[in-house]
């Protein structure tokens, strides 16, 4: 039997805590734990620090572990260096000490980043073979040939829109097909400006002239569509060389007429030259031409322009040579407008959002199109209403067809083109007002039809 406890002072109690506080205790896993507590937590948060960049858009700390891993920390570095049992548990600790992240991705490349200097280049290549009639006006009636080289120039100017969108169609097929289709087309498009041109030309020296420039045409349609623009000015560096030294020096009328000749077999040469690596590339298996009638509207559009251009010019041929530079520009716009509304699929949330955004650019891009037309066409002595109203429904039109609505674009220009050769010719308005009358109209009608169809998301992903 046990006896009772002393209680009293000195007792047996006191030998026992003499005992208990004499001998050591031995230290467990979890006072060096609480020794290293403070060195293990210090090299974690400066880890957390070196990798915060990548850490932060982590959504799960399993990335976290992945981006160690990456890193090559060992299993010994982790429980050594950074006081955790293994790699996820250190990576939990690292998800927890960094605040989420989730910046904005780099922007991407615009696909549509216009290539200015080739865009006004072809604006200029656009006007500078008026320099030839400049330079042969005075060895020819100009005022009695006229209709003949204006009918082969509209014939020229609608089929060479219908032939440069069959090549391209091509292009996506093959390049020898296309070059193909530009070396027959080019020749029958000449042959037929030609024959037509020859009605009012009553088979004389006109339709030479007339076949000269229908040749000239085509080979310049092959080198644009090539994207050959510096070839075609080399070409004409003939004419250039010309019309510059008129103000200073009487050139004669062998160098009047010799050096517009020269410019057809320097085209037909650099087209040939152009379309030589072309035909030369593999063809293409199974190639299935596209169906004539996709190109047919591209063809009536041009028609159309030319027929508007051409009643313009009837009255300030300065304003539409304005005109003519300007398609440099307003092709640099059209790829403008796409790359604008890619960007702004990312940066709306809502189909409403983006069509008022579709909105605001189709309108920023008539305004700059347009607004440096206005003294150019006060300095050309032309109509600012007329040039202003032509040139925002041709910009419109070629917006359309450059998302391949080519059939409302093609049935607004010509339901003008008629409306303004009618008026002229039955003088139900006065001359001035005929363009502006059907021009402004059949601008607002391609803007609404463009705002209908471009101001979804579809046709710009």
């Amino acid at each position: 039997m046990s006896g009772p406890i002393s209680l009293e002072p000195g007792g047996a109690e006191r030998d026992t805590l003499a005992l208990r506080l004499a001998v050591p205790r031995p230290r467990t896993a979890d006072d060096r734990t609480l020794a290293l507590r403070v060195p293990y937590r210090e090299a974690v948060d400066r880890l957390a620090a070196d990798l915060a960049d990548r850490i932060g858009p982590a959504v799960h700390p399993y990335e976290v572990a992945a981006l160690l891993e990456a890193e090559g920390l060992s299993a010994d570095v982790i429980r050594d260096r950074y006081g955790h049992p293994n790699l996820f548990s250190l990576a939990a600790a690292l998800y927890e000490r960094v605040p989420r992240t989730f910046p904005e991705p780099a922007p991407a490349p615009d696909p549509w980043r216009p290539d200015t200097v080739r865009c006004l280049l072809r604006g200029v290549l656009f006007a500078l073979p008026g320099l030839a009639y400049l330079l042969a006006a005075p060895l020819w009636q100009a005022a009695r040939h006229a209709p003949a080289l204006i009918t082969a120039g509209v014939v020229s100017w609608a089929w060479g829109q219908a032939l440069g969108h069959r090549a391209h169609l091509w292009m996506a097929t093959g390049r020898r097909e296309a070059g193909r289709t530009l070396v027959t087309g080019a020749a029958l498009g000449a042959c037929a400006a030609t024959a037509v041109a020859a009605v009012p030309a009553g088979g004389g020296p006109a339709t030479l002239v007339a076949a000269a420039q229908s040749l000239y045409l085509a080979a310049a349609g092959v080198l644009l569509v090539l994207a050959r623009e510096r070839l075609l000015l080399a070409a004409l560096s003939p004419l250039v060389a010309g019309a510059a030294v008129l103000p200073w020096w009487e050139p004669g009328p062998l160098l009047r007429a010799g050096l517009p000749l020269l410019v057809l077999p320097a085209t037909l040469a650099a087209a040939a030259l152009a379309l030589r690596p072309v035909l030369a590339a593999p063809a293409a298996p199974d190639a299935r031409p596209p169906r004539l009638a996709l190109s047919v509207p591209y063809g009536l559009f041009g028609l159309a322009a030319a027929v508007l251009v051409l009643l313009e010019g009837r009255r300030h041929p300065y304003a539409v040579l304005v005109l003519t530079v300007s398609m440099g520009p307003a092709e640099w716009l059209l790829h403008r407008y796409r790359g604008w509304s890619v960007a702004a699929l990312r940066v709306t949330a809502t189909p409403a959002a983006f069509l008022l955004r579709s909105a605001g650019i189709l309108g920023l891009c008539l305004l700059v199109y347009l607004l440096p037309l206005l003294p150019a066409a006060l300095l050309a002595g032309g109509d600012p209403a007329a040039l202003l109203t032509l040139a925002a429904a041709l910009w419109t039109a070629l917006l359309l067809q450059a998302f391949g609505v080519a059939w409302p674009s093609a049935a607004l220009c010509l339901a003008a083109a008629g409306g303004a050769g009618t008026v002229t010719l039955l003088d139900l308005a006065p001359d001035p007002a005929a363009v502006p009358l059907v021009c402004g109209p059949a601008a607002l009608c391609l803007a609404a039809c463009a705002l209908r169809l471009l101001g979804r998301p579809a046709p710009h992903v």
